[in-house]
């Protein structure tokens, strides 16, 4: 779907998306805090904490977003989309502060077990905060990778592990009414705090991968294999293969091997279809072709470079 969008109404519609997320952080952070003011439950004083990290998070994902979609420019020649890591990496990182917090207080409160009140109301409040996040990750989500924006995304399923540890939080806090065992509530806080160190930890993984200029994923270097092997024959051959991926452009570097006897023109032309094919895999993307004569050795003297290459193949000299 992406590649059938054009860019100005795909940021359009990123934007929108962020915004979505900032008023429904927003709005459970309302609904999460009242639950707690009306219960006292730490369980779910730490459901609330993470609403505020995704407040804060989303503010910064609509600064990323705009950032991203920058044009290139002369100091940026290769454009601006990896800043959708930068996101990913502080969202990760705002997770594992939210996660100490929450484990240093669930901590104190099992030391000093507190009983809880109002639970019922408390519990029914927490639900529509649960549901308005339900709804709106699926959206991000879902409109994220279309987009393959990481940043909307990577909100996205923040968003979808704050339900599931809402879920957990009142299930918890519903067993503490029911057995009167206090502590129930801080080792459900607990929990809750393991769980989003998990989330904030894949989240900075995802981030410093995108950073450390990852490779395309294997069914795109299938597919890029596939269009080369097209083209492979006695007179045309590849090496050097590679691919990295920043935010939601893919760049391609590839070494074509032609017969020294063929013209300019004819080369020329040979790129020109195999870059165009090479863009359609994975939109958008930049392709780099360098051209060399099959005969000459020395155009095989770059192929140590094929050992750690992405496809596992080395072409030599006939």
């Amino acid at each position: 779907m992406s590649a059938a969008v054009d860019p100005a109404t795909r940021q359009r519609r990123l934007v929108r998306l962020v915004w979505l997320s900032i008023s429904a952080a927003i709005l459970t952070i309302a609904l999460k805090t009242g639950a707690w003011a009306i219960t006292g439950s730490i369980g779910l004083l730490s459901d609330a904490a993470e609403s505020v990290v995704n407040l804060v998070a989303a503010s910064f994902a609509l600064v990323v977003v705009h950032w991203a979609d920058r044009p290139p420019d002369e100091e940026h020649a290769y454009g601006h989309e990896k800043a959708d890591y930068l996101s990913a990496g502080l969202e990760g990182a705002l997770i594992l502060i939210a996660a100490v917090t929450i484990g240093v207080t669930a901590i104190r409160r099992l030391i000093d077990p507190q009983p809880l009140s109002d639970v019922g109301i408390g519990l029914a409040v927490s639900l529509v905060a649960t549901a308005v996040n339900l709804l709106v990750a699926r959206v991000l989500i879902r409109t994220g990778g279309e987009y393959r924006s990481l940043t909307v995304e990577a909100d996205g399923r923040h968003l979808m592990t704050d339900v599931w540890t809402s879920l957990g939080v009142v299930a918890g806090v519903a067993a503490v009414a029911l057995t009167g065992l206090d502590r129930l509530d801080p080792i459900i806080a607990l929990l809750v705090a393991a769980n989003i160190v998990r989330v904030g930890v894949s989240l900075v993984r995802s981030s410093l991968g995108g950073l450390m200029d990852r490779a395309l994923e294997p069914e795109e270097l299938t597919e890029v294999q596939r269009v080369l092997d097209g083209y492979a024959g006695d007179d045309v051959q590849f090496h050097a293969l590679r691919t990295r991926r920043a935010g939601r452009r893919a760049f391609i570097t590839v070494h074509v091997l032609v017969p020294g006897t063929w013209s300019v023109q004819a080369g020329h032309d040979l790129v020109e279809r195999v870059e165009a094919d090479l863009r359609a895999v994975a939109e958008p993307t930049t392709v780099f072709t360098h051209l060399e004569p099959i005969e000459d050795p020395v155009s095989f003297e770059d192929t140590a470079l094929d050992r750690n290459d992405q496809t596992g193949r080395s072409e030599s000299p006939a």
